[in-house]
């Protein structure tokens, strides 16, 4: 294949989608509002309880901040961190005396006092470092450094002084927690040989001796977490069938499952007593604060809105935690919940005024059966005035989620009139490891189907025309609109929307970045081994088919989904003489960050809805 030359381009084919002069934004809504939220994210509260760090994503940057952990006006620790994806962005890291924190920026680790000097990077002795994990002396750092197509542990010190080789067995070792005593490192390991496992090992920093502590084939445990006094390691683990929360010994005894809720928990946090462990159960889409009693495993539930609660952190004392909360109606902020009692303060305020006095809805949780009688999980949105059209929304991943987090274009076009339904396809992440590997090495096929029967779940409803339903997408999402368009002989869909979506699973594994070639690995084999899955997972073959109009957008620094297999599909597209719209963004990575790229592509998706979807 030759290389395909990418440029920033806007081409056609058959007529453009334009402005609709008859119809106007919602009152009191507009794109320039809803691309004026600045995300918070990722914060961690200080060993001492008295300070948050914090990454607020400012249009361009995702710079860290400051604040007092009481509440009151955010300090800016950097200025220049460029923009990065929240869903893969690192938490910033307190040194143990609260005078450090540890972060990557620029592909490197950095050191910053919190004091507010600027930030200095630790090592040059690589190109790339990342997830930096301070020792107890608050002087070490255990950092990852890819390695022989391997990610490995490396100790150094705040002035990058030395680098020591901590790990370096095939394969990668991540999330690294040192012990309390700073004797240990527990990590998670993927060996090359087993994507679909991942063991708890742990390393002795004086002998360099790697053991392991729980794993085995074909079974995923991580999320290693040290008691306060060393004596045990919580984790998650898939072993009963659900993520739930496991204990064991350092020397690999004891082991025992804590949870047994039939539900998905993530975000392990011990308290300073070491009696409980704060942390994040999935009820069907909504993510609820809880707090779980290590030796009975009774779980408490602090919060339970209908929102996503994230990333809880207890103070020193125990007397408060903070978490980070967002909802179909509120974008994300950070709280502090007060022990016992329950009582929330607002720490942070991300939401506009004039946003604020808009009506958001929020989703209902209906479900609706697929071709084969498997049952799909759903989050519906109605809006008070049906406009008569309606979108499906498949999620990115697929190992992910639609959720009762923060979606404000959603919200845009619910308040234009139109329906919105976000399935939770087979391989989505929330019902338990059956239903999430249940699209292992069948990528195409029966989540497709999810997705087509979301549209007949949709045609059931009042008010819906049947004629008048699109599907959108990004990322996975944007593969799931390829997939559909290109395999619905009795065409669901009046038109589609790809926002950096796979078309040719051959191109964009080979061009894609290791993590990602690995995560489709895992998910339906090597190409070389499997290479009919991934003929038949490639929708670029069933072009033909297509006879909706397609809008394809695609950011050209993407890695993860790269820009040649948007660019293959269009081609494909010209040669079958479909109709299409097809953008690329010069500066833009794997999902789109710039306001003004934003305000753009939501411009974009608005004419061609309006101009497909709503008659004249």
């Amino acid at each position: 294949m030759s290389q395909i030359i990418l440029n920033e381009k806007y081409e056609r084919n058959g007529w453009p989608s334009v402005q609709r002069p008859d119809i106007k934004p919602p009152e009191g809504w507009s794109l320039h509002l809803i691309t004026a939220v600045n995300r918070i994210y990722n914060h961690s509260l200080s060993p001492d309880g008295q300070q948050i760090a914090f990454i607020w994503n400012h249009e361009r940057l995702s710079d860290i901040y400051l604040m007092p952990a009481a509440g009151g006006w955010p300090a800016r620790l950097t200025t220049n961190r460029r923009n990065v994806p929240y869903w893969s962005d690192e938490t910033p890291r307190w040194s143990p005396d609260s005078q450090w924190l540890a972060f990557c920026m620029d592909n490197q680790v950095h050191i910053a006092p919190a004091t507010g000097s600027a930030a200095e990077k630790i090592v040059e002795f690589t190109a790339q470092s990342a997830s930096p994990m301070w020792m107890p002396d608050s002087t070490h750092l255990v950092i990852s450094i890819e390695r022989n197509d391997s990610t490995q542990l490396f100790l150094t010190d705040r002035d990058g002084s030395f680098l020591r080789v901590l790990t370096d067995s095939p394969g990668d070792d991540l999330d690294a927690q040192p012990s309390p005593d700073g004797r240990r490192i527990a990590f998670v390991h993927r060996s090359p040989d087993d994507l679909q496992r991942l063991d708890i090992r742990m390393v002795d920093i004086k002998t360099s001796k790697e053991t392991v502590i729980v794993g085995s084939p074909a079974h995923k445990d991580w999320s290693p977490r040290w008691s306060p006094d060393g004596k045990c390691l919580a984790f998650l683990s898939q072993r009963s069938g659900w993520d739930e929360i496991w204990m064991v010994r350092p020397n690999g005894s004891g082991l025992r499952q804590v949870t047994r809720l039939g539900m998905e928990i993530k975000d392990l946090s011990w308290s300073p007593d070491g009696s409980q462990i704060a942390c994040v159960v999935n009820h069907s889409a909504a993510f609820e604060l809880a707090v779980a009693e290590v030796q009975t495993g009774k779980v408490d539930f602090i919060c339970a809105d209908p929102g996503v609660y994230s990333k809880p952190h207890w103070s020193p004392a125990g007397e408060f935690i903070t978490v980070e909360f967002e909802s179909p109606i509120q974008p994300p902020d950070i709280l502090r919940i007060s022990l016992p009692g329950h009582q929330v303060t607002q720490l942070t305020f991300s939401n506009l005024p004039a946003l604020a006095q808009n009506e958001m809805v929020i989703p209902e949780r209906v479900t609706y059966f697929s071709y084969d009688g498997l049952e799909i999980p759903a989050l519906l949105y109605r809006p008070s005035t049906p406009n008569g059209a309606a979108v499906v929304e498949p999620h990115g991943g697929p190992a992910d989620q639609s959720t009762f987090g923060w979606e404000i274009l959603a919200q845009y076009f619910v308040a234009k009139g139109y329906t919105w339904l976000a399935p939770n396809y087979r391989g989505s992440t929330g019902y338990g490891v059956a239903f999430e590997h249940a699209n292992y090495n069948n990528w195409g096929m029966g989540d497709t189907q999810d997705c087509l029967h979301g549209a007949k779940f949709l045609r059931g409803l009042p008010g819906i025309a049947s004629d008048r339903i699109a599907i959108y997408g990004a990322s996975y999402g944007g593969y799931m609109v390829a997939c559909c368009l290109s395999r619905d002989p009795d065409f669901a869909f009046t038109c589609g929307i790809c926002k950096f979506g796979d078309a040719n699973l051959f191109s964009s594994w080979a061009l894609a970045n290791r993590s990602t070639r690995l995560y489709t690995e895992m998910q339906i084999g090597h190409p070389a081994r499997n290479s009919q899955t991934y003929i038949d997972a490639s929708p670029i073959y069933q072009t033909k088919n297509i006879e909706a109009p397609v809008l394809i957008l695609h950011g050209l620094l993407d890695d993860i989904v790269p820009p040649e297999s948007s660019e293959e599909w269009v081609e494909e597209l010209k040669r079958e003489g479909k109709t299409f719209e097809y953008k690329t963004y010069a500066d833009e990575p794997h999902g789109f960050f710039k306001r003004e790229t934003n305000l753009d592509v939501y411009a974009r998706v608005e004419r061609f809805l309006d101009w497909h979807l709503i008659p004249w």
